[in-house]
C-alpha cells in the first residue's frame, strides 16, 4: 500500500474522536457511525489537508467539487436507512468517500460522476481500497437504467428539481435523499423522498445545507 494510503493508529484515533463528535451532533445510527469509523477519510484528500481530515468540515478536491463535511455524509446516510445488501445509486461520486461509507455498511453501490478528471482520479484511489462498488462517468440526471431499480438513491449535489428519471429507477418502498435548491436560503433543503407507489411520493424536509450544484452536461474540466 502506498504511503499516501497509510492508515495508522493516529488516524484511527482521530477518526474515533470525529465519530464521538458526530454523536453529539445528533447522529444516532450506529451502523452509520461504524462505517465512518472504518473509512479513512484522509486518503481522499490532498496531502496538504491530511492533518485536517478528521475535522467536521468540507474541503476542495478539484474540478470545482468538494468532499462533504462528515456530519453531512452521516446525516444523509442516516436518512437513507441503508440495510446490508441493498442496491444504492449515488449521484456524484466526488472523492469517493460517501460511496465507501455506503459500501462499508454492506450496500451494493453504483455511483455516477460527471467530471471526467475527477472520475479517473477517484477511480484510481477506489481501486486500491477494500470497498467494492461500480463507478461510472456520466450524467447523474439519467441514472443507470440498466441496473435499476434501486432500493435507495442518494444525491450529493444541489438539485434544481426532483429528477423524474431517478424517481422511476427507485423501487416502490424505496428512499431517495436529495438536497433540493431553496431560493430563499440560497442553499438546499435536505429532502427524504419515499416512493409509496408509481405516482405517490412522501416528501419530508430535514433542514438547510450547502452543496455544489448538480450539473447536467458531462464536463472535461
Amino acid at each position: 500500500m502506498n504511503t499516501s494510503l497509510e492508515d495508522n493508529y493516529r488516524h484511527k484515533g482521530l477518526r474515533q474522536q470525529l465519530v464521538d463528535q458526530l454523536r453529539t451532533k445528533g447522529i444516532t445510527d450506529e451502523a452509520v457511525l461504524a462505517a465512518l469509523n472504518e473509512v479513512p477519510r484522509h486518503i481522499f484528500l490532498d496531502s496538504s489537508f491530511v492533518e485536517l481530515a478528521y475535522q467536521d468540515q468540507a474541503f476542495p478536491i478539484g474540478s470545482g467539487q468538494t468532499i462533504s463535511q462528515p456530519h453531512t455524509v452521516a446525516f444523509q446516510t442516516q436518512l437513507l436507512q441503508v440495510e446490508k445488501g441493498m442496491k444504492v445509486l449515488e449521484i456524484g461520486t466526488g472523492s469517493g468517500y460517501q460511496a465507501c461509507v455506503l459500501a462499508a455498511m454492506g450496500a451494493k453501490v453504483f455511483s455516477i460522476e460527471r467530471q471526467r478528471n475527477l472520475f479517473f482520479k477517484t477511480k484510481e484511489i477506489l481501486e486500491q481500497l477494500p470497498f467494492r462498488m461500480k463507478v461510472f462517468l456520466g450524467d447523474g440526471f439519467e441514472g443507470l437504467p440498466m441496473y435499476a431499480p434501486f432500493d435507495r438513491i442518494i444525491i450529493t449535489a444541489g438539485a434544481p428539481r426532483l429528477p423524474e428519471t431517478l424517481i422511476q429507477q427507485l423501487k416502490t418502498g424505496g428512499i431517495m435523499v436529495i438536497p433540493m435548491d431553496n431560493a430563499e436560503s440560497e442553499g438546499q433543503t435536505m429532502l427524504k423522498i419515499t416512493k409509496l407507489g408509481d405516482d405517490t411520493l412522501k416528501k419530508e424536509a430535514f433542514g438547510d445545507f450547502k452543496f455544489v450544484p448538480m450539473l447536467k452536461e458531462i464536463g472535461n474540466d
